[in-house]
């Protein structure tokens, strides 16, 4: 299983790091070059989407198709949550007829409500626990 963790980085800034090799800059929404935790949620469910999809997809379309997943959704602030987020994948369907497109769209719904984690972990909930643990004592 890959390790994650977050390493603060200066104020109100941090790097997420996995046991992989891999680094995410989080900060604030007014510091450049940084996502912010909302943000990466956001980018978690539209690569989730596209993960899932990908096999479907490339067997209508071919291993080349380029797609873009946009999603968004704001903040209600006085709960500090998303209460909706919204996906659109932008795709070139033009080779398809209708029929193929509406039996498509149901493939991948399909196939996102089946297999992507992100997706369905935020439409059932999660449960959340949090810690602090004192390194400083031995």
């Amino acid at each position: 299983m890959t390790d994650l963790w977050v390493e603060r980085t200066g104020i109100r800034r941090y790097t997420g790091r996995s046991s992989r090799g891999a680094e995410v800059l989080i900060g604030s929404e007014t510091d450049e070059g940084v996502f912010t935790p909302g943000e990466l949620l956001k980018i978690a469910l539209a690569g989730c989407s596209g993960l899932s999809s990908d096999q479907p997809l490339r067997r209508r379309l071919g291993d080349d198709y380029p797609a873009t997943i946009r999603v968004s959704g704001p903040a209600d602030r006085e709960q500090e949550r998303y209460p909706l987020l919204e996906e659109k994948l932008e795709i070139d369907l033009s080779g398809l007829s209708a029929e193929e497109i509406e039996r498509l769209v149901v493939v991948v719904n399909r196939a996102i409500d089946q297999v992507c984690t992100v997706g369905r972990t935020l439409k059932s909930g999660a449960e959340v626990r949090f810690e602090v643990d004192d390194v400083g004592r031995s």
